[in-house]
């Protein structure tokens, strides 16, 4: 049987509102003149409005969203990322972990947890609480938040010790299963050494390439770059763990990596593990939508 997972992120929600005077005493000040100057032509919603429904209309078991539906976490944004997760799926059909700009100053994360709370739900009943266990067919879901507020012209994300640790527990745990899930590790930032610049990169990148040194996984799903993305990281026995980025889910781009786009993965049991085709479909260079290239794996 396969099962297909369809991976998006970073789709910006807009527009905004005017923030207060009071709002811009913080980052928000530098992130509004960004927005207003650029990153509102940048992130289209009506393009993101046609890859949601193509998105939809390719019909996945399930959808991954690794972060970033805010833009400089003002409170209007919360309502607006709720009404857009629910045009996504129902939670229980869409699995969300945060980005960078959904905690852009302190309490902003907070605030868009607890409208968005249900999407990060795991098995037990818990939300809100990372890392996050959810069983979706042959697929174990592994929620990770990176997300954490930062200096102005800093985007770097943390996981921490306790989270990492947590982490190792339940993937340890879900390869000692009789008949082993896929393990789906879901995060904002590249998780890797160097798969951002400084001031964007997961400070302890080293920390997450350690811990799935020793445990393992089968696939780790990204975004933040706004770019397609392919790395790998060693696991036990040798194998080697794909970690994929899609570009953002709402960027009209100026060239075909920047251009809005999402992962439509196909992943079937074998023999050994489970083999995982990856298709990116998003902005054709003579408009439209559709596919952009297919990778397979194994895992």
């Amino acid at each position: 049987m396969t099962f297909r997972l369809a991976h998006l992120t970073d789709p910006h929600v807009g527009p905004l509102s005017r923030p207060r005077l009071r709002q811009l005493m913080s980052k928000r000040a530098t992130g509004w003149v960004n927005w207003s100057r650029g990153r509102k032509l940048t992130h289209d919603m009506e393009i993101l409005a046609a890859l949601v429904a193509d998105l939809r209309a390719a019909a996945p078991d399930h959808i991954a969203c690794t972060g970033d539906l805010c833009n400089i976490g003002l409170p209007s944004e919360w309502e607006t990322a709720r009404i857009f997760m629910e045009g996504l799926g129902e939670p229980g059909f869409v699995s969300f972990v945060p980005g960078n700009h959904d905690a852009y100053v302190r309490g902003s994360l907070k605030g868009l947890l607890d409208a968005v709370g249900p999407w990060t739900r795991d098995d037990a009943g818990r939300d809100k609480v990372f890392p996050y266990l959810r069983r979706r067919g042959p697929l174990a879901l592994v929620g990770l938040s990176s997300a954490i507020p930062t200096a102005p012209f800093v985007a770097s994300g943390r996981l921490g010790g306790d989270q990492i640790r947590a982490a190792e527990r339940m993937l340890s745990e879900l390869a000692a299963e009789p008949e082993r899930p896929c393990r789906v590790v879901m995060i904002h930032h590249p998780p890797h050494v160097g798969g951002a610049k400084a001031g964007r990169n997961l400070t302890d990148a080293h920390a997450f390439e350690a811990m799935i040194g020793r445990v393992g996984a089968d696939l780790v799903l990204h975004g933040h770059n706004h770019v397609g993305s392919v790395a790998f990281l060693m696991a036990p026995g040798g194998r080697r763990v794909p970690v994929i980025g899609a570009p953002s889910a709402s960027a009209r781009g100026g060239a075909l990596k920047h251009c809005a786009g999402y992962h439509l993965y196909e992943i079937e049991r074998t023999g050994t593990g489970f083999s995982l085709t990856a298709t990116l479909r998003g902005l054709l260079p003579e408009g439209g939508l559709g596919d952009l290239g297919t990778l397979t794996l194994r895992a």
